[in-house]
């Protein structure tokens, strides 16, 4: 997508930045939206926005401190062979997540992770970027805040990949149960909660393709192999890893989010709400 209107990004800074004092401990800002919502092209532009008021800022995204592939191979042999897939509750190195804000938080130096998405690798840590203090840190991802889901309402499966590959349950189980477990005390560090919701789930499975290729491309562009990303048929496969907390996020993130807006099938911003 080409971004979000300079208007729009203008006053959601304005409310990023509510309360923060210049030299004080930075803004922790959120950005929550299910896939290919638009919330990396927006973290983008709000730290651009910022660093034009002449204020320090970045962000990082939840993508950013997925497991390792290899940590995540041994969950799937210990608890659930769905869980060698990056992204569902528990495949999350949530210490880290947290370790980072806080050091951010308290204006100490921080290295900022970083995933390789297309070769499914935690890139080594000295290529992470360094980070010193700043006024504002826009948190991306695309279950921030969700809530964890009564143990009723797991039983059925909500799609194919659930029916067929988690019969019994246990791989969402798991994961619903991580999400109970360790998230919360990351969510808490959030403070001000942006939430950009689709029109439904079933956009998403289109704009995680154009999102695929989006990669690939910037992949060439940079000189890289783009061999290691996936197929259209793999895409529609991967997305079901995500569809039950994707569903969980549209029904209680409104809610819950300090503010809202509302996305058309072409990703274009409706009005926001908010509190």
């Amino acid at each position: 997508m080409s971004g979000f209107a300079p208007a729009l990004v203008a006053t959601l800074l304005d409310d990023a930045l509510a309360g923060h004092v210049r030299g004080h401990a930075p803004r922790i800002y959120g950005i929550s939206g299910l896939q290919g919502t638009g919330k990396s092209t927006l973290a983008t532009q709000l730290v651009e926005a910022a660093q034009m008021r002449g204020l320090r800022a970045v962000s990082i995204s939840i993508d950013d401190v997925y497991l390792d592939r290899p940590q995540r191979q041994q969950l799937a042999h210990e608890v659930h062979p769905l869980l060698t897939t990056r992204g569902p509750p528990g495949t999350h190195d949530v210490t880290l997540a947290c370790r980072t804000l806080d050091a951010l938080r308290a204006g100490k130096r921080a290295d900022l992770p970083s995933f390789d998405k297309l070769g499914d690798r935690r890139r080594p840590r000295a290529q992470w970027t360094p980070c010193d203090a700043v006024d504002l840190v826009v948190f991306e991802g695309w279950f921030l805040g969700t809530t964890a889901e009564a143990g009723d309402a797991l039983v059925e499966p909500v799609n194919a990949l659930e029916r067929d590959e988690d019969a019994d349950g246990r791989w969402r189980r798991w994961c619903n149960d991580a999400l109970a477990r360790d998230y919360p005390a990351l969510w808490a560090r959030i403070d001000r909660l942006l939430f950009l919701h689709p029109p439904g789930f079933d956009v998403v499975r289109e704009w995680r393709w154009q999102q695929e290729c989006a990669l690939k491309a910037a992949a060439i562009q940079a000189g890289e192999p783009a061999s290691g990303g996936m197929t259209r048929a793999q895409v529609d496969r991967f997305i079901q890893h995500y569809e039950r907390i994707s569903r969980q996020a549209l029904r209680t993130l409104p809610a819950l989010a300090a503010s809202t807006i509302a996305l058309d099938t072409a990703r274009r911003p409706l009005p926001a709400t908010g509190r």
